[in-house]
């Protein structure tokens, strides 16, 4: 292991099984449209799916029963056979084509000793927003006691110099293909290949060199920020049951994420949008000019940040970044109107179709720049919760690879 980076044994199921019907979206995502996870489970049916041990948001409120499902599936697919061993001491390099473009990425294993999601950290392993402590418990459930994790983790890497997955991708021909198929619901394209031996050197030396110039932050979580604060909570309450012999090697002391260069032409990030219910848009309007003002900021107007509600439209302006003080006004309105809702929303199409009653209003906030991004977090810490997207909801990671975490 070299700068919290390390080889694992991936698992991926067995051949015979229809991954289109297997891999499914982030369960992070489509919170707010129910219908795309009952069009998920049409397409399933009755196929072994990471949909049966995964457990999508929108049904969080159904946590109770469907967790004991979520593990006793895990099991019976491990006593079935359904996941066998693709790569031993290895990682899996990946090629998603979608509307952006091509994706490259690596699978691998991170030192969850080397990351912490509190605020004000400076570990080598950084989240790039702030932590819902409430969001973490949830996942935390899933896990404890999960014989294998899959992640729907995207851990950014700055390397302008394209030194460590770009040049696996430029020799993938010579790599052994594990994977190739088209994803559902226009997930685009998904391939895959095994990194083994001196590839595995060549990656390892890379990230030495990258970790030279990192100023302390190697790794930031693009996406799925609580899924990893989760894992990193299962290990903290394990870590003190084990001896320091067995703390060394652990399998729940790392975690499978997907590494990708933040310098990818085909990462875009799309800003996530604030959907507000149970309100009077135009006293919610009043209310956050006079914060604004209150707090010493310039409101525009711009193009920063725009909110809106069935026919009218504001318009704001914002340095450096407007979604600080929006997240800060939000808050604190929530917390003293307890009929008022809040949900995160991919897409300004998406949004503009959910503001469609009299008490609902948008919130569009401007995308973070990706050059924005290394530097802000070195400086300032975490970005507010749900600042960016790294593309629309269908380039999120999908479920495939997965990692045993117990012995």
């Amino acid at each position: 292991m070299t700068n919290a980076l390390c080889t694992s044994t991936l698992l991926l199921p067995r051949p015979g099984i229809d991954l289109a019907k297997w891999s499914v979206i982030a369960c992070d995502q489509y919170t707010a449209q129910p219908e795309y996870w009952r069009e998920v489970e049409a397409i399933v049916g009755d196929a072994p799916s990471s949909l049966r041990v995964t457990l999508p948001e929108a049904w969080l409120d159904e946590s109770a029963t469907r967790i004991p499902a979520i593990r006793a599936t895990m099991d019976a697919y491990l006593r079935n056979g359904v996941w066998q061993t693709a790569v031993r001491d290895g990682f899996i390099l990946t090629e998603r084509t979608t509307s952006s473009g091509v994706r490259p990425g690596l699978m691998a294993c991170l030192d969850l000793d080397r990351y912490d999601f509190n605020p004000g950290a400076r570990t080598l392993i950084r989240p790039t927003e702030g932590t819902v402590i409430s969001r973490v418990p949830p996942r935390a459930r899933i896990r404890a006691g999960a014989a294998v994790e899959l992640p729907h983790v995207m851990m950014l890497i700055d390397d302008p110099g394209m030194t460590v997955i770009e040049p696996l991708l430029a020799r993938r021909q010579a790599l052994r293909s594990l994977y190739d198929f088209e994803l559902i619901q226009g997930g685009g394209h998904l391939r895959g290949w095994a990194v083994e031996d001196a590839d595995v050197q060549r990656v390892f030396a890379a990230v030495d060199a990258l970790s030279a110039k990192a100023d302390g932050l190697l790794y930031a979580v693009g996406d799925g920020n609580h899924s990893l604060a989760a894992a990193k909570q299962c290990w903290l309450d394990l870590k003190g049951t084990l001896s320091p012999a067995e703390r060394e090697n652990h399998p729940a002391r790392y975690a499978m994420v997907e590494l990708v260069n933040l310098a990818c032409p085909a990462l875009v990030f799309e800003p996530i949008h604030r959907l507000l219910t149970g309100v009077d848009p135009a006293a919610l309007i009043a209310d956050y000019r006079a914060y604004l003002a209150a707090n010493g900021a310039d409101e525009g107007p711009g193009d920063d940040l725009i909110a809106f509600d069935m026919t009218r439209e504001w318009r704001f302006r914002s340095t450096p970044h407007p979604l600080r003080l929006l997240q800060n006004f939000l808050d604190d309105y929530l917390a003293d109107h307890p009929g008022a809702k809040i949900d995160y929303i991919h897409g300004g199409d998406a949004l503009r179709r959910l503001v469609s009653r009299p008490d609902a209003m948008g919130f569009m906030p401007r995308a973070l720049g990706k050059s924005e991004l290394f530097g802000y977090i070195r400086r300032w810490g975490v970005l507010p919760r749900k600042t960016f997207s790294m593309g629309g909801a269908n380039e999120k990671r999908y479920y495939l690879e997965a990692r045993r975490i117990i012995p």
